[in-house]
């Protein structure tokens, strides 16, 4: 018999099995606040351990991690928060900067009193939040889980023909502002233009219920502008390509699940993060775009459970 075979076979129906199983639109966690630099932010708090924390990307919430979470949180402390200005949190009159972001991100660690033992899922904008506390708090890092993260300077080239338009056009303030505010492009659009598999109308409402104004979305507003493109802005620039040398410096454990229509981690990253990250699992979940989380809920909770065990 053929046992190389017969592993592969096996975990293939198992992720197909995980694949077939519902993607429930529910939410069933209890909402808990905490104040964190004179503002309230949303977040949830299920499991006991180690904790987990789950850091979301543009435009979506700690709603994006509803159907992960039930997988890990057995032996684990799994908390995801709403971004400052996002979800549920409140919307302060920031700038939202990527500095303005970090900040409140670190506060809310430091508000819930996590410890050394850090393990950290992230996605999407949540990649360059978490990236860089990491690389300023590698002592208390266990591991990193990631996915459509931000691990190489963006380039225009690399994006798809209407992505490329639309970001160059949303890096304009007043078009931003037209597009992303007042048109709710990101929320109406692009979340579902992102996604594989069309997304249920009670999904889709759940991720915009909280953004039902133009106010209210300045730090979806405010992300598109805060990539660094190109070298721009040289502030963004130059606080990734510093968490990237960490990225390719650190003996951190850590978790690329990846799928084969991204927009941030395509195959040209994953040659690079298997050359260059010293502790790399790699999961290749397939078909899947940039949310995949609302395509592989499942098989992303298993894997990171599967993964934190061996750390």
């Amino acid at each position: 018999m053929n046992t190389t075979s017969t592993a592969i076979n096996s975990e293939t129906s198992a992720a197909v099995r995980l694949d077939n199983l519902p993607i429930s639109a529910e939410f069933p966690f209890e909402s808990k606040y905490v104040d964190v630099l004179g503002s309230k932010v949303h977040y949830i708090d299920v499991g006991e351990g180690a904790p987990m924390v789950f850091i979301h990307g543009n435009p979506a919430s700690s709603y994006l991690w509803r159907n992960v979470i039930p997988h890990v949180q057995d032996g684990h402390r799994c908390i995801a928060l709403d971004l400052i200005g996002m979800g549920k949190s409140a919307k302060p009159d920031l700038d939202y900067s990527y500095d303005d972001n970090s900040a409140y991100l670190a506060a809310f660690i430091d508000a819930l009193d996590l410890g050394d033992d850090i393990t950290l899922v992230i996605h999407d904008w949540g990649s360059m939040l978490g990236f860089r506390w990491a690389s300023e708090n590698g002592h208390r890092v266990r591991g990193i889980a990631f996915m459509e993260a931000m691990v190489r300077p963006l380039v225009y080239a690399d994006l798809p023909g209407a992505l490329k338009v639309g970001m160059k056009v949303m890096r304009n303030p007043f078009l931003n502002w037209l597009l992303v505010g007042v048109a709710n492009v990101f929320l109406r659009v692009m979340l579902q233009d992102l996604t594989l598999q069309k997304l249920r109308p009670e999904i889709l409402a759940h991720y915009r219920s909280n953004h039902p104004s133009v106010a209210s979305r300045k730090n979806i507003r405010m992300f598109p502008r805060e990539v660094p493109f190109e070298g721009v802005p040289a502030r963004s620039y130059n606080l990734v390509t510093g968490y990237i040398r960490w990225i390719a410096e650190t003996d951190v454990p850590m978790l690329l699940l990846h799928g084969d229509n991204g927009v941030a981690i395509k195959a040209d990253e994953v040659v690079w993060l298997r050359d260059n990250v010293t502790n790399l699992d790699v999961v290749d979940l397939g078909h899947g775009k940039h949310f995949l989380q609302e395509t592989h809920p499942h098989r992303i909770g298993t894997e990171i459970a599967r993964w934190r065990a061996t750390i």
